[in-house]
């Protein structure tokens, strides 16, 4: 498979496992998820969604998992980290490991939820922080987020963990909004 460089960054693949479309049937999930702690669901769909594009060999190569970290704040508010949710339902299904501190998100901006596409980019410019370079050093991560909207949450945060050296991206997510 060609990569495709987005802003730069390695990106070897990428898919969600639905459109996400505010108000509608499969946005309730994310609801649920996110906002009615229900962190439980994050882990049922995680699984689901590795059991559904496994077969494509879409985890072939891939030596590890991300998830999108959340701000210590937003963590306190919520409990818990719905990428991460995610990511150990995917883990659950293809054994690989999940990669727990090498990236922090160092602050916490505002939700990107009413930003435009600018103004998402430039809340998150920065906010990532790589701390363990030699954890992932010449791999290639999977990055694991919700929802993605412009993406940029993902490169951000694919940025910060380009800095550790030879290492590809490729990306997972829940849900990606229509434009």
């Amino acid at each position: 498979m060609a990569k495709l460089f987005w802003a730069q960054i390695p990106i070897e693949k990428a898919t969600a496992f639905f459109y996400y479309e505010a108000h509608a049937e499969t946005a309730n999930i994310i609801y649920e998820l996110k906002y009615k702690n229900h962190p439980e669901i994050g882990n049922i769909v995680g699984r689901m969604l590795a059991k559904e594009i496994q077969p494509s060999g879409f985890f072939d190569g891939i030596d590890g998992i991300v998830p999108v970290p959340l701000a210590k704040k937003r963590l306190r508010q919520r409990g818990y980290n719905q990428s991460m949710e995610i990511a150990q339902g995917v883990s659950e299904m293809t054994g690989l490991p999940i990669y727990k501190k090498v990236v922090r998100r160092n602050s916490f901006k505002g939700s990107q939820t009413n930003k435009g596409r600018w103004d998402r980019q430039e809340n998150v410019e920065h906010v990532f922080e790589l701390t363990d370079a030699t954890a992932v050093s010449n791999k290639h991560l999977l990055l694991i987020d919700d929802v993605i909207t412009t993406g940029a949450t993902c490169i951000a945060c694919a940025k910060a963990l380009c800095q550790s050296g030879n290492i590809r991206i490729s990306i997972l997510a829940l849900g990606f909004a229509k434009s």
